[in-house]
């Protein structure tokens, strides 16, 4: 039986446990040209005693951001301020990977001058928020053939610049309704050429973008997020039948890319189906599991002990304790997240969260 806080090696790299830090969007970019700061450098070497850690969604390119001051991967001076973070975790001895995360269709003109892009020309319901206050989202601009292209290139140049930073390797965000998840999904991808229609062709971006960047840097430095049926940013996948056969087609396609994960974010009621997609996975397989409004806690680690999943992720617990496998390992007791502190901001809620002792 395998044990949350044993060692684990992840396509060659030691791991101290198998508890990793999710993604969490933290909007504190504030460096020039949404650059990280020292602040974030400390945020994150605070938390190196994950097994993993994956950072907050990065965005690839300009148009690729979603919301105010989160970082990018695109220019010299974030990378540079990039390698400030790594070199801290490593200095903890933590292993990180950079989450590429372009936002597509989500996000509005006011934060980057420019109009969003995805798939099809389709406004998703809801609003985002701004430095100006929330603002309905807007119709995208409908990537052309020649755009899918230079957006693939854009999530190979930030994987390369994540290597340059010193990652320890990058995943990719196909999740949550952004813009690979928005590919994947039918009331999202309205197109009727290659890219859209059937399920082989809408998940033909995320494949072809993942074998670009495998071939970039390699498959033991590449992850891929998935959340099927999950229904965040307007994205609708209700039709069982078509969402089980997308995402099977997906992960069968995605696995002779030799990708070093899986990280799979549960939907509600979808526990059966990630069953079958670690099944049909060859490597390792990360789980942040469905736990309603709770935060993921510690009975989730019994999701590695019956072989569930190889690796749990944590988010909001994490965020909130910086030592989370000792407190795990010790029961508890665990710090309370203060969601107002969530995003934006300065150290408060964010590098003042007490350890133990």
């Amino acid at each position: 039986m395998s044990t949350p806080f044993e060692p684990y090696d992840l396509g060659g790299i030691r791991l101290a446990n198998r508890i990793v830090m999710a993604p969490m969007t933290r909007s504190r970019a504030y460096g020039p040209g949404q650059s990280p700061t020292d602040l974030m450098a400390v945020y994150y070497a605070q938390r190196a005693s994950a097994g993993l850690i994956i950072t907050e969604g990065t965005q690839p390119s300009v148009i690729g951001q979603g919301y105010p001051d989160t970082p990018g991967i695109h220019s010299a001076e974030q990378v540079a301020a990039w390698r400030k973070v790594t070199d801290a975790v490593h200095a903890e001895g933590g292993k990180i990977f950079l989450q590429v995360l372009h936002t597509g269709r989500i996000g509005h003109p006011s934060i980057t001058g420019l109009t969003p892009a995805g798939p099809s020309a389709v406004r998703a319901a809801g609003q985002v928020y701004t430095h100006e206050g929330p603002q309905d989202f807007v119709t995208p601009h409908e990537l052309t053939e020649a755009e899918i292209e230079e957006t693939m290139a854009d999530f190979v140049a930030a994987a390369r610049n994540a290597m340059e930073a010193g990652f320890d390797g990058v995943e990719l965000h196909g999740a949550n309704g952004y813009l690979i998840h928005q590919f994947l999904a039918p009331n999202a991808n309205r197109r009727t050429d290659a890219w859209g229609g059937s399920p082989e062709r809408r998940i033909r971006f995320a494949v072809e973008t993942a074998q670009k960047v495998v071939e970039a840097i390699g498959g033991d430095k590449v992850g891929f997020r998935i959340s099927p049926g999950n229904p965040v940013n307007d994205i609708d996948e209700s039709d069982r039948a078509d969402m089980e056969a997308t995402y099977t087609m997906l992960v069968e396609a995605l696995a002779p890319l030799g990708l070093v994960y899986l990280h799979h974010m549960e939907a509600a009621e979808m526990r059966d189906l990630g069953v079958r997609l670690r099944k049909a996975w060859p490597s390792t397989f990360i789980l942040n599991p469905s736990t309603g409004a709770e935060p993921t806690g510690p009975d989730a680690l019994k999701l590695i002990e019956d072989g569930t999943a190889d690796l749990i992720a944590y988010g909001a617990l994490f965020l909130a304790n910086p030592d989370l496998p000792a407190r795990l390992a010790a029961g508890g007791p665990f710090n309370t997240p203060d969601r107002a502190t969530y995003y934006g901001g300065d150290h408060r809620g964010y590098t003042d969260y007490p350890t133990l002792g």
